[in-house]
């Protein structure tokens, strides 16, 4: 299906046959990601006494719980209710799902003893341009962080300028490969997500941040239009699937 749509006033064409998926699926046992220092998540039959919900066991239906964290556990999207006393829904404030996006690729600068993205890495790398999204791929890039265990890890992080950055830019919906935009251990400081969120000030309720996506090295950096499907958890998150589009 190729389908002609308008953006900024010029025609544009995308194929919505050729879909890039850059969310990471969610498997039961170590095959997943994990961060948090959780368990990684289950999924398994409900065992009712000797009854098995699985077909593979003469059940006729294959029937499963699934244990799942969605911060924890793989691709997740959030809104300001994830730092928020009030806990706004990711499904009340993400209402359309369809966004202009750059995927830009950035290289972790040292800072003190850890590794950042910094405002000039940013600056540098977005070129002028102010779509709605910006996906971050970071190098190293991997297949190991498609079931990477990333607790204790120290991962790269943003610098609070950097999301202020990204929020003046008029980005509504930040991407990234790392488990959080913020330092895994920061004392509670989550200097990125608030700068973000603009929690010193009007909160930007429609605004949200994407972690453990994974985006391979056969995308190129550039424009491409952004399907962000997340499931409807009235919960400041929810499991989601990013899909990118490239224009023709």
């Amino acid at each position: 299906m190729r389908a002609t749509i308008t953006l900024n006033n010029k025609p544009v064409t995308v194929d919505f046959s050729k879909p890039i998926d850059i969310s990471i699926p969610v498997v039961s046992g170590d095959a997943n990601p994990v961060a948090w220092y959780l368990n990684p998540p289950k999924i398994e039959p409900v065992v009712e006494g000797k009854w098995v919900a699985a077909v593979a066991q003469g059940a006729v239906v294959n029937f499963n719980n699934i244990y799942y964290n969605p911060h924890a556990h793989g691709t997740h999207t959030e809104c300001v209710g994830h730092i928020t006393e009030k806990v706004h829904s990711i499904n009340q404030n993400l209402k359309t799902f369809m966004f202009t996006a750059e995927v830009i690729t950035l290289v972790p600068e040292p800072h003190n003893e850890d590794f950042v993205f910094t405002k000039k890495l940013a600056q540098r790398a977005l070129q002028g341009k102010n779509p709605e999204a910006v996906v971050i791929r970071t190098l190293p890039n991997t297949a190991t962080k498609k079931s990477r265990k990333w607790s204790h890890t120290n991962w790269p992080y943003l610098l609070e300028e950097t999301a202020v950055f990204f929020r003046e830019s008029g980005i509504k919906h930040l991407l990234i490969d790392m488990p959080s935009v913020d330092r895994e251990e920061d004392g509670g400081v989550l200097a990125a997500h608030n700068a973000f969120w603009n929690t010193a000030g009007k909160l930007r309720l429609d605004a949200t941040i994407t972690e453990m996506i994974f985006v391979p090295h056969t995308v190129p950096d550039g424009s491409y239009l952004l399907n962000l499907q997340i499931a409807s958890f009235e919960n400041d998150a929810s499991p989601s699937k990013p899909v990118l589009y490239a224009f023709e």
